[in-house]
Order: structure tokens, then C-alpha cells, then sequence
């Protein structure tokens, strides 16, 4: 077997976008059981989300609880009052664990997810989101040691 056919295949694999993308099923960018991103022009609410930690050490959202609707767009705008990074990441339960799990690996991976945002103190920024389906799901920051520091709360979508 000569180097050209064994080439050839990878060749065609990396120089062809269309065979080397692929699809990702169940991404991030698409409908995931707690919905997908929304569009700005659609959100009729808008809900401020503080991250923090207070005077005992506690890592916090405020709130920590968010009621929506399905089918609900909402904007939410989130400050950093805190003085380390804090994120919100949302999903469901089950989800939201194993995310935990590979960021207690990899501490200082960066996100691209439309149900995510990282911010350091100070910083604002906003998730536009629409919820798809009734149901109970949760957020939380996700840097090793916020989550069990008590930054989490829950998402209830009701009909």
C-alpha cells in the first residue's frame, strides 16, 4: 500500500468542512430539554440575577429560584457582585452533574453554550432563553467548590 492511499482518506476528511464538522446530536446550540436560545425581540421579561458570596462564605444566586413559563421567552441579566468568577449554567439535574463532574477536571474550561455565562466580579452579561417544555430543572456556577459553597437554585416551568 503506497502513502498517497493511506493519505488520501485523512486528506479528504480534514479538507472537506462538510465531513470534518459532522453533526453534534443533543448540543448545546440545539433544543435541549430545558429549551434553547432565544431570540432578544421575543422576551417580554426580563429577571436580574446576582452572583455573590456573602459575609460567611457562602456562594450565592439571587435568586434562587425562577418560575417561567413554557414557551416563555425571558431575558435574564446577570451582574458579578462577587469577588471571584462566578458562572450560571442551566439544565436539567442529571446534566448539570455530569457538567460539574468534567469542570472539577478542567477548571478553567471556557464556554460556548447558549445556557451558560461566565463572568468575573464586576461584569455583566445576559442569557436570552426559551423555555420549551413544563417541568423542574436547575442552575449553578459551576467553578470546583461553588456549587457545594450553596451557588445553585431551580427552574420551574409550569404550563
Amino acid at each position: 500500500m503506497n502513502r498517497l492511499t493511506v493519505l488520501l482518506p485523512a486528506l479528504l476528511l480534514f479538507a472537506s468542512p462538510t465531513l470534518a464538522s459532522g453533526t453534534h446530536d443533543g448540543g448545546h446550540h440545539d433544543m435541549m430539554a430545558i429549551g434553547k436560545a432565544g431570540e432578544a425581540a421575543k422576551a417580554k421579561r426580563t429577571v436580574m440575577i446576582t452572583m455573590l458570596e456573602n459575609d460567611d462564605g457562602q456562594m450565592l444566586f439571587e435568586p434562587a429560584l425562577l418560575k417561567v413559563k413554557a414557551g416563555e421567552t425571558v431575558r435574564m441579566k446577570f451582574v458579578n457582585k462577587g469577588e471571584t468568577d462566578h458562572e450560571f449554567v442551566m439544565d436539567g439535574h442529571a446534566e448539570i452533574m455530569k457538567h460539574k463532574e468534567l469542570m472539577a477536571k478542567f477548571p478553567e474550561m471556557e464556554h460556548d453554550d447558549p445556557n451558560a455565562i461566565r463572568l468575573a466580579p464586576g461584569e455583566t452579561g445576559e442569557i436570552v432563553w426559551t423555555f420549551a417544555k413544563a417541568g423542574g430543572f436547575h442552575f449553578g456556577c459551576l467553578i470546583p467548590g461553588h456549587y457545594e459553597s450553596g451557588m445553585k437554585g431551580e427552574i420551574t416551568v409550569s404550563h
